[in-house]
């Protein structure tokens, strides 16, 4: 192999059409040359098991066996990583992966970047290999693979040009990938072999037997090209012992299968089955129930057959070539030569038959292989779904699902929910159907919201059917649970339409005011009273929760609701709220705990959360100095542990700038944030970010665009009813008119702004208001009746004086009073 840098080589090709073939005589030609191989299979039994490639080579790498103690795997994991060990980190998440003891759980990461560092974990063990030896990288059956190891191999791909590595993937031509372009990838499609090509394997197959010219012919015609069928329909009439027996005879009423095996194939398979013998032929069957591969210890007490009489069957499968054979029973494994050699086999059975062996196979799986359950729980899901055990296949899919989701790995984790809600439509209607369903759609939409966004429209179907069947049931506590979730999804489009699931979920918690579930119904009520414009009695439902709000009990609520700390959040909205009511110095005291409390719990979410909106606060006292090394803080971290933020730093950044004078550094950083919003098509708070963008568009001079801006802002307040900012969006525009000299229509702004903030009680936009009021009254010689509109505004306050609004204030009253 060449020492330089690395090569893809992309094969597809339909089934039988010899891709593995290919990759086996590479490996024959290079395999005196100095290196390293990696093979990596997908499996259709494993399309939804979390980066299963990856971990059966790490067990295959590391030579776990069957009967191997955790202390010895350990021990095995660390030899095979320690010659290229990254950090005790990567050690402990690998750990993790392949369901060891570790430490895992002690590295404070969010989700996002554990999952990342999963991942450069596992490429740096493929870094550091291909430093040693060049690696030969076979990824085998792609159009299987899970979409976690899809997400890992994209990566791959995309770092082999700077290894010294040969990567193969081999997959059907259906399979979707955007990897062709760069120029270390080579595309490899194979093609039907012609007439000619085909006949002349057929004759190599036969060697010294021969064959007449009409039956050669007839096996090229009927294979159609295809590599696998010539091999087998060759097979086929030559271990029929008749070489004169057409080959239209041979295959001859044989049904069409069940799956989607081509006819000549799966005939002349059956065939070769039957002249194995009745007992090769039921072992051959029962390897095509357990998978692609199995082993024999799982085999051996399905079959239940003496051990001779099964030893027996398996050779004869592996010496007709059906089978490939590692190791030496009772530790062998083994694989069907083609996973339409499995199919073929799998097809023969009789429905009640195969039912039998599933439930056999589930049986065995739980009584003697409980900790691959316990890894794989989706595998006994399978069996159990196809034995019919329908109530026990439902709970499975469910834990298959729960794993999943705790790995992080949610696409998969959707897919377990659907089987088995697939799986439930067969039950009967009842009260225990109804509890599994309901189970079932709360993991699912959880799962959803995690991986597609709390605007995600399957999650929100998902919580809708929970709570109508917990209605259905009575069950309150999961009625909570879908209620609570169903608020989330619908206040991030519509806080009015949310506010009578809040107070739903109020009425629900009544009786139980000292529970979680009664802070978390606060919760609700405090963020959708805050988003609504009524700060009040956000700043009721605020102090209500950290009155419950206990740490050490509460602490794992971020994981069930919303993926952040309640007590970090009552006591970041009450600041908010503190600072709307007019009350500055409150609200910074809140905001400060709000960081103080998230530190304390090492929760990134909620501490990028608190750090967003002590940004904010800053912002609104009029503080860019610390407001930007605020938004640096938050921003780093979200890059370090991989976060996506509710507001987007570059234009909290552009209003710090602006009050700073940089007006261009505004403009560059705004423009940036609006650019990067428009990319994700989704955020919270719109129009305070459409204000800030606005102000900052309009003191460049850019009067046009700031406009539109504000115009989207007003479209975004009456289309979500978010109207926490909506005074001064208002406020903004009278600015903005009046600097383009209409001072009649900017009145009016300011007026209607002023109305609005005293309707919510929110002094401290109600004295912003008042001030540009009160100025523009004042350069028109209305000086009396500026004052007497500034003044009572400005006497309300008790504290924050030192603020520039309030100073502003001042000196705008002292100057009118002159």
């Amino acid at each position: 192999m060449k020492t330089g840098g690395g090569r893809v080589v992309l094969i597809s090709g339909e089934p039988g059409i010899g891709k593995s073939r290919l990759t086996v005589a590479l490996y024959e030609r290079i395999e005196t040359e100095p290196h390293t191989r990696w093979r990596y299979f997908c499996s259709s039994y494993h399309q939804d098991s979390a980066l299963y490639p990856f971990i059966a080579q790490l067990e295959d790498a590391a030579g776990f066996a069957r009967d191997d103690t955790v202390e010895s795997k350990l021990d095995k994991l660390r030899a095979l990583l320690a010659p290229r060990t990254q950090d005790d980190d990567g050690i402990a998440l690998l750990s993790e992966l392949l369901s060891l003891p570790s430490l895992a759980t002690d590295l404070n990461l969010s989700p996002q970047r554990k999952r990342e560092k999963l991942f450069e974990a596992l490429l740096y063990q493929l870094e550091a290999g291909a430093r040693r030896r060049p690696v030969l990288m076979l990824f085998e059956d792609a159009h299987w693979i899970d979409p976690t190891s899809r997400e890992l191999l994209d990566l791959i791909l995309d770092r082999v040009s700077r290894m010294r590595v040969l990567l193969i993937v081999t997959f059907r031509p259906e399979f979707q990938h955007a990897w062709g372009g760069e120029p270390h990838v080579t595309m490899l499609a194979l093609n039907r072999l012609d007439r000619r090509d085909g006949a002349a394997l057929v004759e190599r197959l036969a060697g010294d037997a021969s064959l007449s010219r009409e039956i050669v012919d007839e096996i090229a015609e009927r294979a159609d090209g295809v590599p696998l069928f010539v091999e087998e329909l060759t097979k086929a009439v030559l271990e029929s012992g008749d070489r004169d027996k057409q080959v239209a005879a041979l295959l001859a009423a044989s049904p069409l299968p069940e799956l989607a095996v081509p006819a000549t194939l799966h005939a002349s398979l059956i065939a070769r089955l039957d002249r194995l013998g009745p007992i090769a032929k039921e072992i051959g069957q029962i390897g095509a129930v357990l998978g692609r591969e199995f082993g024999y210890d799982l085999i051996e007490p399905v079959v239940r057959r003496p051990s001779a009489e099964l030893r027996a069957g398996l050779d004869r499968l592996a010496e007709a070539g059906l089978l490939f054979c590692r190791g030496v029973a009772p530790q062998s494994s083994y694989l069907f030569k083609h996973a339409l050699v499995q199919d073929t086999a799998y097809s023969t059975l009789l429905r009640a038959t195969r039912q039998d062996l599933h439930a056999r196979v589930a049986a065995v799986l739980e009584e003697r292989f409980a900790d691959l359950v316990e890894r794989q729980p989706e595998l006994l899901a399978h069996h159990l779904t196809a034995a019919g055990d329908t109530e026990r296949a439902v709970d499975q899919w469910l834990k298959a699902g729960q794993f999943a989701a705790v790995r992080l790995a949610h696409l998969e984790a959707i897919r377990h929910f659907d089987r088995g809600l697939a799986v439930l439509d067969s039950l009967p209607e009842e009260a225990s159907r109804d509890r599994r369903e309901v189970e079932l759609q709360l993991a699912r939409g959880l799962s959803l919201l995690t991986a597609k966004g709390f605007s995600s429209t399957e999650a929100v179907q998902s919580y809708a059917r929970a709570r109508d069947l917990c209605e259905k049931t009575g069950d309150s506590h999961q009625l909570f649970a879908a209620l609570w979730n169903l608020w989330l999804t619908t206040a991030v489009r519509d806080i009015d339409a949310a506010r009578p699931l809040s107070n739903q979920l109020l009425r629900l918690t009544e009786t139980r005011p000292r529970s979680a579930l009664r802070l978390q119904a606060h919760h609700s009520a405090w963020f959708t009273s805050f988003i609504g414009g009524e700060p009040s009695t956000a700043l009721s439902h605020c102090d209500e929760g950290r009155h419950l709000y206990n740490i050490d009990r509460h602490r794992t609520l971020a994981s069930l609701y919303g993926g952040h700390d309640p007590g970090v959040c009552a006591l970041q909205t009450g600041a908010l709220s503190e600072w709307l009511l007019g009350y500055p110095d409150k609200a910074l005291a809140s905001i400060n705990g709000a960081v103080n409390l998230a530190e304390r719990l090492g929760h990134p979410f909620s501490l990028a959360f608190a750090l967003l909106y002590q940004t904010v606060l800053f912002l609104f006292r009029r503080e860019p100095d610390v407001a930007l090394r605020r938004a640096h803080e938050v921003e780093a971290l979200a890059v370090e542990q991989r976060l996506a933020l509710l507001l987007d730093p570059n234009i909290l950044r552009g209003k710090a700038f602006l009050a700073q004078g940089a007006v261009e550094n505004a403009v560059s950083s705004v423009r940036e944030g609006v650019a990067a919003r428009q990319k994700t098509g989704w955020e919270l708070h719109p129009p305070y970010h459409l204000g800030i963008a606005s102000e900052v568009l309009g003191c460049a001079g850019d009067y046009d665009s700031a406009a539109a801006v504000l115009a989207e802002a007003e479209m975004a307040i009456s289309a979500s009813n978010e109207r926490w900012w909506e005074a001064e969006i208002h406020r903004l525009k009278g600015e903005l008119l009046l600097s383009r000299g209409n001072t009649a229509q900017s009145e009016i702004c300011f007026e209607r702004s002023m109305r609005i903030a005293r309707q919510q009680r929110a002094t401290s936009l109600e004295l912003r208001a008042a001030t540009s009021l009160a100025r523009l009254w004042g350069d028109q010689g209305r000086r009396a009746e500026a004052r007497d509109l500034l003044a009572p505004v400005y006497g309300w306050f008790t504290e924050g004086f030192d603020t520039p609004d309030l100073k502003d204030a001042g000196a705008l009253l002292d100057a009118l009073n002159a």
